[in-house]
């Protein structure tokens, strides 16, 4: 009698085979714990300047209120932010960063912070809108400051270090006071190139052009400060 041999004993499906490697997906960017989430906004279209009317001056600078255009614009960029999550909303000290950030500021029921070191830079004897004139016309100093990215050829003006040295200490200072929140800063196109240029060590007119109420994004750690976005004006798509 012949006897039966056993049966091999059932092999798990996967014996012989190579197990699967890992996948590693692209990841979101998250800001770091306790990071500050900046919004820099620039402030709406201000009046244009009329010659021989230097605009009214506050602590020497010109103080133009919004236009009828940059009071929509102001309105459009409300709308846009109400929804953003925005703990805190600062404004430098001059009253077109004020009146942008109001219709913002009525949506969330925030009271905005002035920041006095978010102001502009100082355009020394061009101030009062005479700059604008001489930017139009070709002015050489103009062109000089252009060409080598600094406000402080034009006589009288904010040197560069002073103006570096008022932006980062603005900047850390609101980060300071909200670690892990995002914040709105409504300021002006001088600073926000001066920021940037801060945190992507870059040339000093840093992604020069921000529109009106543009929002550029920094995340702000005690180790860096990390671009986000620049110029994002996707409120003001259709605007005429």
């Amino acid at each position: 009698m012949t006897t039966a041999e056993p049966p091999e004993a059932a092999q798990p499906a996967s014996a012989g085979l190579e197990p699967e490697p890992p996948a590693f997906r692209q990841q979101r960017f998250t800001p770091p714990p306790g990071a500050t989430d900046l919004l820099l906004v620039r402030h709406g279209q201000s009046a244009p300047y009329v010659e021989g009317t230097l605009f009214a001056l506050i602590d020497g600078q010109g103080d133009p209120p919004l236009s009828a255009e940059g009071e929509l614009q102001a309105e459009l960029l409300g709308a846009r932010l109400a929804t953003a999550g925005i703990a805190a909303i600062y404004v430098s000290t001059m009253r077109r960063t004020a009146q942008t950030a109001a219709p913002l500021a009525d949506r969330l029921g925030l009271t905005p912070v002035v920041e006095a070191r978010l102001r502009e830079v100082h355009l020394g004897d061009w101030e009062g809108g005479v700059f604008r004139k001489n930017v139009a016309e070709g002015h050489p100093v103009a062109l000089r400051m252009a060409a080598e990215e600094r406000w402080d050829v034009i006589p009288g003006a904010e040197p560069a270090d002073a103006f570096t040295g008022r932006v980062r200490a603005a900047i850390e200072r609101i980060a300071a006071a909200h670690p892990g929140e995002r914040v709105a800063a409504v300021t002006h196109g001088g600073v926000i190139g001066q920021a940037l240029a801060l945190a992507a060590a870059s040339r000093p007119f840093a992604f020069t052009g921000a529109e009106n109420t543009s929002i550029s994004r920094l995340v702000i750690t005690p180790e860096r400060w990390i671009v986000r976005g620049y110029n994002d004006t996707a409120h003001l798509d259709g605007q005429a």
